[in-house]
């Protein structure tokens, strides 16, 4: 996802819940994750007279996606010194 209108939360809504002018969506939670800090929302639409929520994650790549990004784990290196 190069293009930044592919980036935009609207963009990745619009895909997941389709677009049309006659039905609405609306955010109804958003914050931090506990783990890591990262952003997550909450859009709610109904679809068939059901009320259908997905919560979506902002990555460190700045894209919106449905699932969590991974935790960042610490990594320990070793590198040989030359001497």
């Amino acid at each position: 996802m190069n293009n930044t209108g592919e980036q935009s939360l609207r963009f990745v809504v619009e895909k997941w819940l389709g677009f049309n002018p006659r039905k609405t969506a609306r955010i109804t939670a958003f914050s931090r994750t506990v783990s890591g800090g990262r952003r997550y929302v909450c859009v709610e639409t109904t679809h068939d007279s059901e009320q259908l929520a997905l919560f979506f994650f902002r990555h460190g790549d700045g894209c919106w996606r449905v699932f969590p990004p991974a935790p960042t784990i610490p990594q320990m290196t070793l590198e040989r010194s030359t001497a």
